[in-house]
């Protein structure tokens, strides 16, 4: 059978086209794994300040309590003035009748009148821990703010007659920096003793570490003391047993002067009830304290 020539052709042309060699694709190169980048920490390392720092900057809650228990005392204030049997001052440091004696409150400064939770948020931001001159420094700036419902009382009491004293434990050189502070703040600050910071000397009263229990005396020489305001229990008492079982039975025999004589603030960034949990031990490594508080938490009721 004749093929035509066109036709004969091009099967010929499909035939060599369909067994002439491919040429071998050229592979691209596998591409490298993808490594996820190691997370970078944010921030300072963990601190167990954070917490509460932040809940005493920036909860509403924070300052609510602190109007509340102002707010309290004052409107309980004119009905101790007028009990002319009516002392705030522990049993065994009042020395003699009170009837006759000017009326007082005594107030502690740091978390109960002056906020540092500015200071606080520096050593978190920081990654630093307490220190003396961290502390002068801060003081010496003068600018804590007072505290919610600190201002009305003191200035509530001062202009009915009862004058206002100021306890603290500050260093002696900071004295004046704190008077300064407190005058800015507001606050009112009359005569020469109106502050007894660390450094008041008391004729006749042996000093025991910074135990505030020689100056309340010395100003219960002069004063019926109305009410104590504090964050601290010895903002109103001795406290020679500093262990979480010591403190709470040194408070058991004055419960029912919680609210009435004495008005207790919350503080959880400091205080004496934290070495309590670890023997009041600062020495120990900072891990160690905090092993020394893991324990101490009650996963029972």
């Amino acid at each position: 059978m004749r093929i035509a020539l066109p036709l004969f052709a091009g099967l010929l042309l499909a035939g060599c086209a369909a067994t002439a060699p491919q040429p071998k694709p050229v592979l691209a190169p596998a591409p490298a794994p993808v490594t996820a980048p190691a997370p970078q920490p944010v921030g300072p390392a963990p601190n167990d300040l954070l917490n509460a720092t932040a809940w005493t900057q920036n909860a509403v809650e924070h300052d609510l309590v602190f109007r509340e228990i102002y707010r309290d005392a004052q409107e309980k204030l004119l009905k101790a003035l007028k009990n002319k049997h009516w002392d705030a001052l522990p049993h065994n440091e009042r020395t003699g009748p009170v009837a006759k004696l000017k009326p007082a409150v005594i107030l502690d400064i740091d978390e109960t009148v002056l906020d540092n939770s500015p200071y606080e948020a520096r050593l978190i931001q920081s990654g630093k821990a307490y220190n003396e001159a961290t502390w002068g420094a801060w003081v010496k700036e003068a600018k804590a703010k007072a505290l919610p419902g600190a201002l009305a009382f003191t200035k509530f009491a001062d202009k009915h007659g009862v004058r206002v004293f100021y306890i603290s434990n500050r260093a002696q050189d900071l004295d004046q920096a704190t008077l300064e502070n407190l005058r800015k703040a507001g606050f009112p600050v009359h005569g020469k003793n109106a502050f007894l910071g660390l450094g008041t000397f008391v004729k006749g009263c042996e000093q025991i570490g910074s135990q505030k229990t020689c100056r309340r005396q010395l100003i219960g020489e002069h004063y019926r003391v109305l009410m104590q305001f504090g964050d601290q229990v010895g903002d109103f008492m001795t406290v020679l047993n500093n262990t979480t079982e010591g403190r709470r039975k040194a408070m058991a025999p004055y419960a029912a002067w919680i609210g009435e004589r004495w008005y207790v603030f919350p503080n959880p960034m400091y205080g004496s009830w934290e070495p309590a949990m670890f023997g009041n031990d600062w020495e120990q490594p900072a891990n160690v304290r905090r092993k020394a508080k893991i324990d101490a938490l009650h996963a029972d009721n």
